[in-house]
């Protein structure tokens, strides 16, 4: 095996960066892409497919495959700021070690409008879902119930929860599996509209603009691929490696939420319905699913959409938050007791505690409110695509102006096209989101001011003043 002699080097590059190896080094490749496929959920579509629906003017196919290209182009900068900086704290690590501090902590907190949120809006969308197939028990109760099982897995070790998560995939691929073969199966004999290409593009309904703003949204499903950087301090790969199962990740996924998109756009019973109305119950893949099955598949998709958001991906969901809060208390941009690891479980785990607490407050509070779950939505996709914007510029900024690269494909051309679309999209979302999302940016920037003011200001283990300080720190694998 290759894979354990690894192990030392890497907890030897992360002390060149100042920081003691206190995490399990466990993960495999393997681990890496199934934990980052259970962030995306490949069934992820099933809880939004109206929504993108709507908001595409039908063309779901297309809305997934600009939003693979896009989240791609990021994809591919995670994968080169992961080997020259192989550690937890994904956007914050990278913009704060490859721009400056002050643009990792706001780059950071910018990325937890999209952590902490996400857990949040995770438990309440899959609540909401089991309380529709068992009304009897309230939304709350099933949102304390999904808080405290995957708290509970989460503070048990990443190896738990690495072995909670292959089960998991295997579920949910085979849900979908079996509503591909019903819905194939279906279409042949008629059902539904029939095979077409207007899920990839319908000359009615087509603009750049309308697509571009069903990305904004269709996003959230890709969003966990990212999350995979924020193990690299438990895995027991090289870096390199890291950067590759996120790409992996990203495809798998991507291709998944094509086919199954292409085939629900294909039963839905009434478009002109679905297109004009929208989707305020979210039940627009389980009605496309009855046409193809019946109730049966219809109860089984809403169910595994319930499992599938409110315990693997708020799971894995939970566990990547935690580790984020982990790195900016450890850089003393957050308070210290959540950089505290427990000594038997070797977890975050009074991080993972907060992301517990803030997660129940938030689900339980948003529960009330009639737009809930889409204003948590487009908070979450505007943190995220902000942050992957710091990204890109930390690739150029990095290699290109500060090492000289010449690699003009990986550390130039790839970030700018994939700046370029993420900033398009950002333009393109929801104003609410907009409004919200840099409210927040500016709280960041006046927190980041008093940390200034009273002599805290952001700096990172390892780096002194000198702009070009830690080069020499670089992993050979860059």
């Amino acid at each position: 095996m290759a894979h354990p002699p690894a192990e030392p080097a890497a907890a030897a590059q992360l002390e060149q960066f100042g920081y003691r190896q206190e995490l399990s080094r466990s993960l495999s490749f393997a681990d890496l892409l199934i934990y980052g496929l259970i962030f995306m959920v490949p069934i992820a579509p099933f809880g939004i497919f109206g929504s993108v629906f709507a908001g595409s003017g039908g063309m779901v196919a297309l809305t997934y495959i600009i939003g693979m290209v896009a989240m791609m182009f990021s994809a591919l900068s995670y994968s080169q700021m992961v080997r020259a900086f192989p550690m937890a704290g994904s956007v914050y690590s990278y913009a704060g070690r490859g721009i400056a501090p002050p643009v990792g902590f706001l780059a950071g907190w910018v990325i937890l409008l999209d952590y902490v949120l996400v857990p949040g809006l995770l438990y309440l969308v899959a609540s909401v879902a089991m309380h529709s197939l068992v009304s009897a028990i309230p939304v709350w109760l099933w949102l304390v119930a999904f808080v405290v099982l995957n708290t509970v897995v989460n503070y048990l070790g990443i190896e738990m929860t690495a072995r909670i998560t292959r089960i998991m995939i295997v579920a949910e691929l085979a849900v979908l599996a079996v509503f591909l073969v019903v819905g194939v199966v279906a279409l042949g004999q008629g059902k539904g509209t029939g095979f077409s290409l207007r899920p990839l593009y319908d000359a009615g309904t087509f603009s750049w603009p309308l697509v571009f703003g069903a990305v904004s949204v269709a996003v959230l499903s890709f969003l966990g691929f990212d999350g995979i950087s924020m193990l690299a301090e438990e895995s027991r790969v090289e870096a390199r490696q890291i950067g590759r199962s996120m790409v992996a990740a990203l495809l798998l996924a991507g291709t998944l939420f094509v086919v199954q998109t292409w085939v629900a756009s294909l039963l839905v019973p009434d478009p002109a319905k679905l297109l004009a109305a929208g989707d305020p119950d979210g039940t627009a893949f389980y009605d496309a699913a009855r046409v193809a099955g019946g109730g049966w598949l219809a109860a089984l998709t809403a169910l595994a959409t319930a499992i599938a958001w409110g315990f693997a991906n708020s799971l894995v969901a939970q566990a990547a938050t935690s580790r984020l809060l982990y790195a900016m208390a450890r850089d003393r941009q957050m308070p210290g007791f959540l950089a505290k690891i427990n000594p038997r479980h070797k977890v975050p785990a009074n991080a993972t505690f907060l992301v517990a607490a803030v997660s129940l407050v938030l689900g339980i509070s948003m529960a009330t409110r009639d737009d809930g779950i889409s204003l948590l939505s487009t908070l979450v996709n505007f943190g995220a695509m902000t942050a992957f914007l710091a990204l890109h510029v930390s690739v150029v900024v990095h290699y290109v102006v500060r090492r000289g690269s010449r690699d003009w494909l990986r550390h130039l051309v790839v970030p700018v096209v994939g700046f370029g679309i993420l900033a398009y999209v950002v333009v393109n979302a929801k104003v609410a989101a907009q409004v919200l999302g840099f409210v927040w940016l500016g709280i960041g920037a006046v927190i980041l001011i008093v940390l200034y003011v009273t002599g805290r200001r952001p700096r990172l283990a390892g780096l002194d003043d000198a702009p070009t300080s830690h080069d020499h720190r670089e992993t050979p694998a860059q």
